[in-house]
């Protein structure tokens, strides 16, 4: 046995299996300290204007045809249309996925190779109803107070605004302990911002979808990401085809399970699952 594959220890495991497929990261490294200060102190950061209004004109366009049913129970949205597995129908998506202002914030709160959790196109109808406020990572049993085990980003194709359900989110609520649940006192902030920007949040932060009190509906996608320790909310090595897995970038393949927590958390069959691509 060459030193090179000698094993003592788990941490000389740290390299992923195949070897020739390393730990990726994303390709942008935008200077995030302003968005992280924020999800510090708020939870929560509004990042404006991403998309042009030509490209939210596209994926209207898009996602439109693909809007069908209302959802089954009032957390979906009795008045709210989704649209789920994004990523085998349509490609418009993809780059609020992997923007990069977006990667360069989940680089420093989540483990690489963290994993994409599940990707939504909402539209939620006028008379819709406010959602139960709720945090997202709290479908996993790990007590709080802790560091947030996801993120969120909620996209804007139409405009926010404090009438057409614009996302309640509570500010420094991401880190209350197990027992603490929101009281009328609480501050509620409407994540009102124009079209194509995003609020990006933790998973420890409570929020919901507002109420929609207007004669419009508002068309929004959300993306949400968790640690590449964590079964995602939407199962994508199952859900997702070999094409579309081919067809994305590098950095939402890895983030669909193409990708190896070390030492081999992730492996197919003892080997990197990229290998599956060779096939």
């Amino acid at each position: 046995m060459s030193d090179h594959s000698r094993v003592e220890t788990l941490d000389d495991l740290r390299l992923d299996l195949a070897r020739r497929h390393r730990a990726t990261t994303s390709a942008a490294a935008v200077a995030a300290d302003a968005d992280l200060a924020a999800l510090g102190r708020d939870g929560y950061v509004i990042l404006e204007n991403l998309l042009s209004p030509d490209e939210c004109a596209q994926i209207r366009a898009e996602v439109t045809p693909l809007l069908d049913k209302t959802g089954r129970n009032d957390f979906e949205g009795e008045r709210t249309q989704r649209v789920y597995s994004v990523l085998n129908k349509t490609r418009v998506c993809d780059r609020l996925v992997d923007h990069p202002r977006v990667l360069a914030l989940l680089d420093r709160l989540l483990l690489p190779n963290y994993l994409l959790s599940q990707l939504q196109v909402i539209n939620i109808n006028p008379g819709e109803s406010a959602q139960l406020l709720h945090p997202d990572d709290g479908i996993y049993p790990v007590p709080r107070p802790r560091l947030p085990l996801g993120a969120a980003t909620i996209w804007a194709i139409d405009a926010f605004t404090e009438e057409n359900g614009a996302t309640v989110v509570l500010p420094g609520s991401h880190r209350w302990d197990n027992d603490r649940r929101p009281a009328d006192s609480d501050t509620r902030q409407s994540a009102v911002m124009p079209a194509g920007s995003c609020v990006f949040f933790v998973g420890t932060l409570w929020h919901g979808g507002g109420a929609n009190r207007s004669g419009q509906a508002r068309l929004a996608v959300t993306a949400q990401y968790c640690e590449p320790w964590l079964r995602p909310q939407e199962a994508f090595t199952l859900s997702t085809g070999r094409d579309t897995v081919r067809a994305v970038s590098e950095d939402i393949r890895r983030m669909l399970g193409y990708s190896i927590h070390p030492p081999f958390v992730g492996m197919v069959d003892g080997m990197h699952p990229k290998r599956l691509l060779d096939a």
